[in-house]
């Protein structure tokens, strides 16, 4: 049963939120509405007598809200005046001022452009070359001015782009010369030059065909006032955070996306994320599809891009966006571009260098030496298992620190790990071409290093402290073979070199995190009698962190090699609008890894002697024979290739109100495992081909139409089932764009309502090849002896799985309503609706029962059936209030839950077993009734058969009736239920401003998540003598105890063997896993060209939970932490 106070609590918290956040964006909209009708004539009264002219300027600026563009040479700073003005206008105020000026005005609304009124002289060497020098202002048609607008000479190469208010210079060849001025959103314009040498340009919004290119499936282009399909942007810069992988920018920034960052290692801390949630069972297929220029891509490869190098980033999210990608987008799509060279008079010259700075957002604090010594005797007493205790002599001598042999008290995370660490990060590009060849080139070099000390160099001669080298390169060209031909080359080469200890460095935290402080030392001093360290351990025992840290090193380099062809050619002549395109790509990875480790030899104190004088003898035992310490070598090799083939017909015609596009494209891969060793199936490639179409159709811009579908083969299925075909057709509506609608355009710029329908396909079994295909081990069932004398063993066959000619695709029907709205020019809405139905979902068959001699062979069936649904919405708001002053505003909203319909199970009497009408991470339990007060309590209640004998200061449960209403007077696995939010958060939200002043910047990102829990585990302390595990702060400090009988603690009683009831998992241990973080905070200075910045991300968490870092999910919180980091930074852009 779900319990229903969770969801009347939870529905509390999402309406408080929706109120706060429509209340912010109603004010905003408000504000700048009122800001907009600002169009009324200023009264001006003031005097001034021998001032500076610019002191008048910015005095007129002050009282009202106009504002002065104007360069540097126009404006005298020497020039005084006198001026006496009694209530006038601002062109009577202008005109008096500069009467004996020669400075002339255009007032436009509430900005006013000042310019000299005789043409500047052209210096002799400009008119030798027959140039002529222009200036001016771009600005939109509400008087805003335009940064970043593209200003080229039509014909030429010669260009530029207008400055942070909006202003421009450029020389240009004649007066005959035309001036192309284009913008994204704004209809491009042609200027023709003439005599004039100030040119104020006003674009206008493209409300009609609205430019801008959304990327879609196949990295084909729509027009984002004609796409149907639900596709999320973002730009670049709006992923560049401070750390190494590209995929920790993804959380609350990308509406749909479920993102969430585990660790904080270097080079395994990137997020894991999932589009719109998860729609089907089991991890290997829940993975949405990443594209990079085409080419299918791993999470690694998204990882290492810098945001230097993207041109555009989509997310496609409903059928009409992945239907064409078939198989291979049922969890959704992400495509990426990179950037492409550009005609341009001298190259663009960019680079950046960082250096950053990482701590640990928060690590489990444990108790000292004295403390767990005096735990541990609380646990023998509560369960005398022959253990003996620390006696006080023994106690005494850890708080008195007597001798560090006899009397340790280590803290071993000190010993192996510092505060923070430190890294470097540089990037340099240069783009640029002429009308043939353009280019665009692209180098990184990062550098990370861990939080691990470099104790090795203490002992050996190697430093095996985590130091990771990333080298990516990134080279793209375009030649144009003719007028209608274009060969393109792109080669992406990531190259990485890392170190750090033989062991797994997440274990080797997990290790230094359990380990006590008192049982042994971490070495004994030097007898002159061997020659190798003597490392100290419990008796028993062989655990050391440092020694297991120290003890070698393992050397990984890796390369990833992606070099993609691509052929475009225009088909006009023939048919207008037609163009073919092809690629042919390959995508080769490898993995070498390097280990040399040695052995180590360790020794505990087996009994000790105190001297009169105070110092202490003792007696050491080998806790195991002796090793070779000279190091030894190991390696593995590993790696992949995908060759990738591609054809394509693109189609796209106007013919009046009518718009006709169209696209056929066959494509076939090859993924071939460069080391499969002996296993066959690992051996043979694996091959994919399929045919994608899609038509679309647009009515005066208005009425829209898609129609996509994909034709699919799989080696999963057999003949007659081996190919899927995955339509879908999309509808949408500019309501916008009627003539009804023309006096409301001024509120509501853009208005689009769009829904779809398609289904999707996923034929990936688990990670099976020929799933369908039956699996025989020849020898593989139990041996027997036979002959004439006994002397002959043979084994027989068995089966690993059963065939199933019947498994077929598994098949997603995906529903998607949403709508699009622009607001005052400068509000941008998106929100949909989602749901998808994924049937015919991959199973091992749960329900073969053991008589049947084959219990345990797999048999995979299509029987699960999973409803995800849900809404994501984003809001995008940008306004430029005054030259100085300008805001952006970005926040977004994911809400994804999936819930099992069918599944394959078996669950008894005990309906509250099915995992039907629950979500896919939803974990079970036994509901705790907090602990025994007593053992008369331990007596009268259901006996608890879950492990361990249970006393008092155990965790108590509730007995469960069946489905008959009967109660047992066990507890057992039946008494489990439903318990607590999903693990996989199923909201994920983001908001944060960005704040633009003179050439300051300042931005800041907060990220949330709700409704998910997280479920503690592996906390109990002590153990057994092999791992006599240390004890966690909140444990000492909050625990069940014969002095402090709280049956609301925190933990229950101690015990030095762990007890399974108290382990279980339960609502004891579940916790509230929503948080909400500063996840990214920057500020920057910008001066001409260059700029300097400061970000830090992970800066605050707010969280019920105080443990851990929430985001890295359950357990005991003894792995890498995630990191919080600082990142100072220089950019400089040359052109």
């Amino acid at each position: 049963m779900k319990n229903p106070e969770n969801n009347v609590s939870m529905s509390a918290k999402l309406m408080k939120f929706m109120l706060v956040f429509s209340f912010f964006f109603i004010s905003v909209i408000v504000s700048a509405s009122g800001l907009s009708e600002y169009n009324q004539t200023k009264k001006f009264t003031f005097e001034f007598k021998n001032v500076p002219l610019k002191k008048v300027l910015k005095y007129i600026e002050k009282e009202s809200e106009y504002v002065f563009f104007y360069y540097k040479d126009v404006v005298d700073d020497s020039q005084l005046v006198n001026i006496k003005v009694a209530d006038l206008a601002i062109k009577e105020v202008l005109n008096e001022l500069f009467k004996k000026s020669p400075v002339s005005y255009e007032i436009k609304d509430r900005q006013i452009l000042l310019k000299k009124k005789e043409i500047t002289p052209i210096s002799t060497s400009q008119q030798s070359k027959g140039k002529k020098l222009i200036q001016g202002l771009v600005k939109d048609d509400k008087g805003e001015t335009i940064i970043g607008a593209t200003i080229k000479v039509k014909g030429t190469t010669i260009g530029t782009t207008t400055d942070m208010d909006g202003l421009y210079n450029l020389s240009v060849p004649s007066e005959n010369s035309i001036l192309i001025v284009s913008y994204i959103g704004y209809a491009t314009q042609e200027v023709k030059v003439g005599s004039r040498q100030n040119l104020i340009i006003s674009l206008k919004e493209d409300a009609k065909t609205l430019e801008e290119v959304v990327i879609t499936a196949y990295g084909t282009g729509q027009k984002k006032a004609s796409m149907v399909g639900s596709v999320q942007t973002i730009r670049p810069t709006d992923l560049k955070v401070p750390a190494a992988n590209l995929s920790t920018s993804f959380a609350g920034r990308l509406s749909g996306v479920i993102a969430v960052q585990r660790s904080g290692e270097p080079g395994a801390d990137g997020a894991n994320f999932w589009i719109r949630g998860v729609s089907t069972l089991g991890s290997a297929s829940t993975s949405p599809l990443i594209i990079i220029d085409g080419i299918e891509a791993s999470t690694t490869d998204l990882n290492a891009l810098d945001p230097e190098v993207i041109d555009g980033f989509s997310i496609l999210k409903d059928a009409t966006a992945t239907a064409m990608y078939g198989m291979r987008g049922a969890n959704g799509v992400m495509i990426v571009t990179t950037k492409s060279g550009a005609a341009l008079d001298k190259p663009i010259i960019n680079f950046r260098v960082e250096g950053s700075m990482s701590e640990p957002t928060s690590i489990p604090q444990f108790v000292d030496g004295v403390t767990f010594m005096e735990l541990y005797n609380e646990a023998v007493y509560n369960q005398p298992s022959g253990k003996e205790p620390y006696t006080q002599e023994r106690i005494n001598g850890v708080r008195e620190r007597l001798n560090p042999y006899v009397f340790p008290n280590i803290d071993w995370y000190n010993e192996l790990f510092k505060d923070r660490s430190f890294s470097e990060m540089f990037n340099f590009n240069i783009r640029g071409g002429g009308k043939k060849v353009d280019y665009f080139s692209s180098v990184s070099v990062s550098h990370e290093s861990g939080m691990l000390k470099s104790r090795s160099k203490d002992f050996f001669s190697f430093d095996n402290n985590i130091s990771r080298m990333r080298y990516s390169f990134q080279n793209n060209i375009n030649a144009k073979l003719g007028k209608y031909s274009r060969l393109s080359l792109k080669l992406n080469v990531m190259l990485v070199d890392k170190r750090g200890p033989a062991q797994n460095t997440s274990e080797l935290f997990n290790s230094v995190m359990n380990t006590n402080p008192v049982d042994a030392p971490i070495m004994f001093p030097e007898d002159g009698e061997t020659s190798y360290i003597k490392w100290g351990v419990a008796q028993k025992s062989t655990v050391n962190p440092l020694a297991s840290m120290v003890n070698g090193y393992s050397d990984t380099f890796q390369s990833t090699v992606i070099a993609s062809l691509n052929f475009d050619q225009d088909l006009s002549m023939f048919v207008p609008g037609l163009k073919f395109k092809a690629m042919a790509s390959l995508k080769n990875f490898s993995n070498s890894v390097q280990t040399r480790s040695a052995g180590w030899n360790i020794f505990s104190i087996n009994n000790w002697v105190r001297n009169e004088d105070g110092t202490y003898d003792f007696n050491l035992t080998r806790e195991k024979p002796e090793e070779n310490t000279d190091l030894k070598t190991s390696s593995s090799n590993s790696g992949d290739r995908r060759i990738y083939l591609q054809a394509m017909l693109e189609y796209n015609r106007a013919f009046g109100k009518h718009d006709v596009s169209g696209l056929l494209i066959y494509n076939q891969d090859e993924y071939v495992n460069n080391n499969p060793g002996s296993d066959l199936l690992k051996a043979l490639p694996t091959r994919r081909q399929g045919i994608a179409a899609r038509a679309s159709y647009a009515y005066d811009n208005k009425y829209l139409l898609e129609v996509n579908l994909g034709y699919n083969g799989s080696e999963n299925f057999s003949k007659g089932n081996r190919w899927g075909l995955f339509p879908s057709v999309a509808l949408g509506y500019n309501i916008s764009e009627e003539n009804f609608f023309t006096s409301l355009k001024d509120v509501v710029t853009r208005m689009k309502v769009r829904a779809s329908y398609g289904l999707v396909g996923n034929g990936e079994v688990g990670g099976e090849r020929f799933a369908y295909l039956s699996d025989v081990n020849l020898t593989g069932s139990p041996s027997f002896t036979t002959g004439i004398d006994m002397n002959t063993t043979l084994s027989g066959p068995s089966y690993r799985r059963f065939a199933n000619n019947k498994l077929t695709w598994e098949v997603g029907k995906k529903y998607n309503v949403g709508i699009d709205l622009i607001l005052l020019h400068r509000f941008n809405l998106t929100f949909d609706v989602f749901r998808e139905d994924r049937s015919n979902i991959f199973q091992t068959k749960a329900t073969i029962p053991s008589y049947t001699g084959v219990y345990g062979t797999a048999a995979y069936v299509n029987s699960a059936k999973v409803r995800n649904q849900g809404v994501d919405a984003s809001i995008d708001f940008g306004h430029k209030f005054n030259k100085d002053f300008s805001m952006t505003f970005k926040g977004t909203f994911t809400y994804a839950h999936n819930e099992i319909l069918k599944y394959e199970e078996a669950i008894g009497d005990y309906p509250a077993l099915s995992r039907i009408g629950y979500s896919t991470s939803q974990q079970w339990g036994y509901i705790a009734d907090h602990l025994f007060a007593d053992n008369k309590e331990v007596i009268n209640n259901p006996s608890q058969m879950l492990g361990g004998t249970v006393e008092a200061g155990d965790i108590k449960y509730i007995n469960q009736p069946n489905k008959y209403g009967k109660y047992d007077a066990v507890i057992d696995q039946n008494d489990r239920l439903p318990i607590g939010n999903p693990t996989t958060p199923e909201i994920v939200y983001g908001f944060g401003p960005s704040l633009q002043w003179k050439g300051f910047d300042f931005s800041f990102f907060f990220q949330g998540v709700a409704k998910t829990s997280l479920f503690m585990s592996n906390l109990q302390p002590f153990g057994k003598i092999t791992e006599n595990k240390n004890v966690q702060t909140f444990i000492a400090n909050d625990h069940w105890s014969p002095d402090n009988q709280n049956i609301f603690a925190a933990y229950p009683r101690l015990t030095i063997d762990p007890i399974a009831n108290n382990s279980a998992q339960s609502t004891f241990w579940m916790r509230d896993g929503a948080f909400l973080k500063l996840k990214n905070a920057e500020i920057g200075y910008t001066y001409k060209n260059m700029r300097f910045y400061l970000r830090g991300s992970n800066l605050l968490t707010i969280s019920k939970f105080d443990l851990w870092d929430p985001e890295q999910g359950g357990g005991n919180g003894l792995k890498y932490p995630t990191q919080r980091v600082f990142n100072l930074g220089f950019q400089m852009t040359i052109k």
